[in-house]
C-alpha cells in the first residue's frame, strides 16, 4: 500500500512538472506590469483622476463667457399686440428669437482659486493612485516571495525522502543479512510515508499561493503560469546600513500617502480663499440680441393706403431687433450668514486635514520603525538558523555514521532527521522573511523592488 501511495505521489510530481515546463515562466516585473494594467482596484483608482481632470477643466472653463439662445413658436388668440402697439382682437403665429452671453469680470478671485483647488485636488489623486500601485506591487512581492519558500520547502522535502529511500535500501540490506531487525525497516518506511504526506502539504501551499497571485492579478481561470526562481547571486544578510529616522526621513519628503495629504491641506485653504472671495461684490458683462416675426403685422399698401398687407419677414427682422449690452455689479448685503457660516466651515475643514496629515506622517512613522524592526529580527532569526543548520547537519552526519553501523536506532537516526529538515524549513523562511523585510524598507527609501 505504501509503495502504491509513493508510486501515485511520484506520478504527481512527474506530471506537476511537465505541466510547469508548458507553462510560461513569469518574473516579479512581469507580474507587476500585468497586474497595473489588469487589477480593477488600479482600474477604478485611475477612474478617480479621470474624473478631478474633467473637475479642473469645468473650473477652467466657468472663466470663460457664456452664450445662449433661444427659439419660440407661438400661438395666440384673442387680444393680442399688433404692429401699432395697439391690442385687438386677433388670431396670431409669431416666432422669436433670443442671443445672449454674459461674462464675470470679477468676483473676489472665486474662479481662480477654484482652478488652483480642483488642481491640487488632481494632484492629490495622482499621489492616491501612485499610493495604490505601491501597495498593490507590495502585495505581490510578497506572495511572490512566499510561492518560493512554498516551493523550496518542497524541494527540501525531496531531498529528504531520497535520504529515507536510501536509508530503506540499506536497511534491506542489514535485514536480510541478519544485522538489523526487521522493525527497523518498517520505522524507515513510515518515516517515508510521513515525509511524503509532508510533501503534499507543502505542494498544496504552493499551488494556493499560487492562486492567491492570481487572483491579485486579476488573472483569467484559463490562464496560469510559473515564476521564475531569482539566483539570488551574492545573497549574504548583514548589517542593516540605515535606521528607521534616517528612512523616515526619505520617506516623508516622497512617500505618495504624505505628498497626497499635503496637497489637500492646500486644497482646503484655496477652498478657504474661494468662500471668502462671497462676501465681496461680482462684477459681470453682459450683451443680448432680440428679433421676431408675427404673421398679424400689417401695413398699409402703398399701391392703395385702403388695404393693408402682412409686413415682409425680412422688414420684420430689420424693424423687430434690438441689442443692448450692459454691467451688473451685484453686492452682498444680508444672506442669512451663509457666507459666516461657509468662511468658518471651510476654516474647519482646513485644520481636519492638517490632522489628516499628521495621523499620515504618524502612520508612515510606525510603519517604519515596524519594519525596521521586523528586518532586524528577520536578520538575526537567518543568522540563528543558519546556525542550527549547520549544527543539525553535522548531527546528522555523525549519527548516519553510527547509524550504518548500528549504534543508533531507527527512531533517533530519524529523530536527528527531522531536526535537521525543520532547521532548514526555518532557515529558508528566515531568509525570505528577510529579503521581504529588507525590501520594504528599500521601497520607502524609494528604490523599486527587484528580486534577481
Amino acid at each position: 500500500m505504501k509503495r502504491i501511495v509513493g508510486a501515485i505521489i511520484t506520478a504527481l510530481i512527474m506530471i506537476a512538472g511537465i505541466t510547469a515546463e508548458a507553462q510560461e515562466n513569469w518574473s516579479l516585473q512581469q507580474c507587476i506590469n500585468y497586474a497595473l494594467e489588469n487589477n480593477i482596484q488600479i482600474k477604478q483608482q485611475n477612474l478617480a483622476v479621470e474624473y478631478q481632470k474633467n473637475q479642473l477643466e469645468q473650473a477652467k472653463s466657468n472663466r470663460l463667457p457664456n452664450l445662449n439662445g433661444q427659439i419660440g413658436n407661438n400661438f395666440n388668440y384673442g387680444r393680442s399686440l399688433t404692429f401699432e402697439n395697439t391690442y385687438e382682437n386677433t388670431n396670431s403665429k409669431s416666432v422669436s428669437g433670443y442671443l445672449g452671453t454674459e461674462v464675470t469680470l470679477w468676483n473676489g478671485f472665486q474662479l481662480q482659486n477654484a482652478v488652483r483647488r480642483f488642481d491640487l485636488d488632481l494632484k492629490a489623486t495622482i499621489q492616491d493612485y501612485q499610493k495604490a500601485k505601491d501597495d498593490l506591487i507590495l502585495n505581490i512581492a510578497a506572495m511572490y516571495l512566499e510561492i518560493l519558500f512554498a516551493e523550496e520547502l518542497t524541494t527540501i522535502d525531496e531531498n529528504q525522502m531520497n535520504i529515507t529511500r536510501q536509508q530503506i535500501e540499506r536497511s534491506k540490506k542489514l535485514v536480510e543479512s541478519g544485522r538489523l531487525a526487521k522493525g527497523s525497516l518498517y520505522e524507515s518506511e513510515a518515516q517515508l510515508a510521513s515525509e511524503e504526506l509532508q510533501l503534499v502539504t507543502d505542494q498544496n501551499r504552493a499551488q494556493l499561493a499560487y492562486l492567491n497571485l492570481y487572483q491579485l492579478l486579476e488573472l483569467p481561470a484559463s490562464k496560469s503560469f510559473r515564476i521564475v526562481k531569482p539566483e539570488f547571486a551574492g545573497f549574504q544578510p548583514g548589517q542593516i546600513s540605515y535606521n528607521s529616522l534616517s528612512i523616515f526621513k526619505n520617506a516623508v519628503q516622497t512617500r505618495p500617502e504624505i505628498l497626497a495629504s499635503q496637497l489637500r491641506v492646500e486644497s482646503a485653504k484655496k477652498q478657504l480663499d474661494e468662500v471668502k472671495g462671497a462676501r465681496w461684490p461680482k462684477l459681470s458683462f453682459g450683451a443680448s440680441y432680440y428679433n421676431n416675426y408675427n404673421n398679424n403685422y400689417l401695413r398699409k399698401k402703398e399701391s392703395n393706403p385702403l388695404e393693408t398687407e402682412v409686413i415682409p419677414f425680412g422688414d420684420q427682422l430689420s424693424n423687430n431687433k434690438r441689442y443692448g449690452f450692459g454691467f451688473t455689479l451685484n453686492i452682498p448685503v444680508f444672506n442669512q450668514f451663509q457666507v459666516k457660516n461657509g468662511i468658518s466651515n471651510a476654516m474647519l475643514q482646513v485644520e481636519d486635514y492638517k490632522y489628516r496629515l499628521q495621523t499620515s506622517r504618524n502612520t508612515l512613522q510606525k510603519d517604519i520603525e515596524q519594519a525596521y524592526t521586523n528586518a532586524l529580527s528577520a536578520l538575526k532569526k537567518y543568522i540563528s538558523s543558519e546556525k542550527a543548520v549547520s549544527s543539525n547537519a553535522e548531527a546528522f552526519r555523525y549519527a548516519e555514521e553510527k547509524f550504518n553501523v548500528g549504534m543508533v536506532t531507527t527512531v533517533e537516526y530519524n529523530q536527528i532527521k527531522n531536526n535537521l529538515t525543520t532547521a532548514q524549513s526555518q532557515l529558508s523562511q528566515a531568509k525570505y522573511e528577510y529579503i521581504f523585510r529588507a525590501k520594504i524598507l528599500d521601497f520607502y527609501n524609494g528604490i523599486p523592488i527587484e528580486l534577481k
